[in-house]
């Protein structure tokens, strides 16, 4: 086991929470609603390693939220079109990354980026 061993059931959460993530890509974003939602109810119970994906996820909403907001309003003019895919491509790295890190028991591995 590694030394952040969960039991399978406390890791299913946050994988959950990073397939809702996901799909909010295609979703129109409700998905994404709901998977913070649970990623606040259930962070002061978990684990400090998995405390650890709650607050990545919350700031994924979060950050991701902003960045959409800024992709909005540039597409005012014109170029804000090109920031969409983008962001799609942003959400779903942060979700790749942090879900294998969920599945090999470890925290996420720069947990106050913006990025990734």
């Amino acid at each position: 086991m590694t030394p952040h061993a969960s039991p399978p059931d406390a890791t299913r959460t946050p994988q959950i929470i990073y397939a809702l993530y996901l799909a909010g890509i295609v979703t129109a974003n409700i998905t994404l609603l709901i998977g913070v939602i649970i990623a606040y109810v259930y962070r002061k119970d978990a684990a400090p390693w998995l405390q650890q994906h709650y607050r990545y996820m919350i700031r994924t909403f979060w950050i991701g939220t902003l960045y959409a907001c800024i992709a909005f309003v540039l597409s005012i003019f014109v170029v804000g079109t090109l920031l969409w895919p983008l962001l799609a491509v942003w959400l779903g790295v942060r979700c790749v990354l942090g879900w294998v890190d969920v599945r090999k028991g470890r925290p996420p591995a720069r947990p106050a980026s913006w990025l990734w």
